[in-house]
């Protein structure tokens, strides 16, 4: 644990007037290890599934009716793209990572975020050092990812590599420091050179940690792009804690995500002609009772969310 950690910290607990979310209550100060050194944890929130459907039902006015229950309602939200309800929530994350990851995640900038600053803290000597088996080669399709990975003795070599350079920069931070931990120098003879100058010999695995907070909306677009399976490792691995948490905290929310955006399938206008053409030269056709029964069998029980899917099958000349 490392200055900018909570330690020591006793939590005082009382009745709150505001909404809760038990899942979010018990992922509270609960840390999730990621990588060799990292971790991320809910620091705090604000809202629930059903915050999301009151702010949702704002929109209709007095005397409109609802759409249905709570959980139709997100899904709808979620199925035609209606952000603004998911902006409700709130989630505030303490996370610690290597800088090139941070750099990576700090793109999304649609959040609020403190990170821990060198020029003021001394740095921990801590580095993330990949495992043999996530050491690869670069791919030969895609300029920004790995291919193959390395054989075994090759990922040992890459590894000793790291590690023998990050800590010779460690050292080389120390040295310019030539701090005590305590503001005085440990060679009285030598000039103690600036943080925020001794920093910059340090390496990209590096650990840094910040405080970052979010709405789901935004939540929900970052964790799309990065659990994806083209997304760097690494950050893969940061979403997926992420992820948990959020689960926990907005479940009816993370259903409809899941089906319609992190599972789903979006066709462009000439795959959509594609698969018309397939299905008249397969002589494809069914009648609205043959799909509803496979709609029921694969779990969409609501009746409007079957219509605009018989309406989408109609458009491809499935029906």
């Amino acid at each position: 644990m490392t200055s900018i950690e909570r330690k020591n910290i006793n939590y005082e607990t009382s009745l709150t007037k505001r909404p809760i979310s038990v899942g979010a209550e018990k992922m509270l100060g609960e840390v999730i290890p990621v990588l060799d050194h990292g971790f991320v944890y809910l620091v705090d929130y604000l809202g629930n599934d059903a915050e999301i459907a009151t702010m949702a039902r704002t929109s209709y006015g007095r005397g409109t009716r609802k759409i249905s229950d709570d959980r139709n309602l997100i899904r709808y939200l979620v199925r035609h793209e209606h952000t603004s309800p998911m902006e409700r929530d709130e989630f505030v994350f303490h996370a610690k990572m290597p800088i090139f990851v941070a750099r990576q995640w700090i793109r999304h900038r649609t959040a609020s975020v403190n990170e821990m600053s060198g020029r003021y803290s001394i740095l921990d000597k801590e580095f993330y050092i990949p495992e043999p088996e996530v050491i690869a080669a670069q791919s030969k399709t895609n300029k920004q990812g790995r291919g193959e990975v390395l054989d075994h003795e090759q990922a040992v070599k890459v590894r000793e590599i790291l590690v023998a350079d990050a800590m010779t920069n460690y050292n080389h931070y120390e040295y310019l420091l030539n701090d005590d931990g305590q503001g005085k120098p440990i060679d009285s003879e030598r000039g103690m050179v600036a943080r925020e100058l001794a920093r910059i010999d340090l390496t990209l695995n590096s650990y840094t940690q910040w405080y970052w907070k979010m709405d789901l909306h935004n939540l929900f677009h970052f964790l799309a792009l990065r659990m994806d399976a083209h997304a760097q490792y690494e950050i893969r691995q940061y979403a997926g804690a992420i992820s948990n948490i959020v689960k926990e905290s907005v479940p009816v929310a993370w259903e409809a995500f899941v089906d319609y955006q992190l599972e789903a399938v979006k066709f462009s206008r000439l795959e959509k002609c594609a698969l018309t053409e397939i299905a008249i030269l397969a002589g494809f056709k069914m009648n609205p009772e043959e799909l509803d029964k496979i709609l029921e069998k694969v779990g969409m029980d609501n009746n409007f969310e079957k219509k605009e899917t018989e309406e989408k099958f109609r458009n491809l000349g499935i029906i």
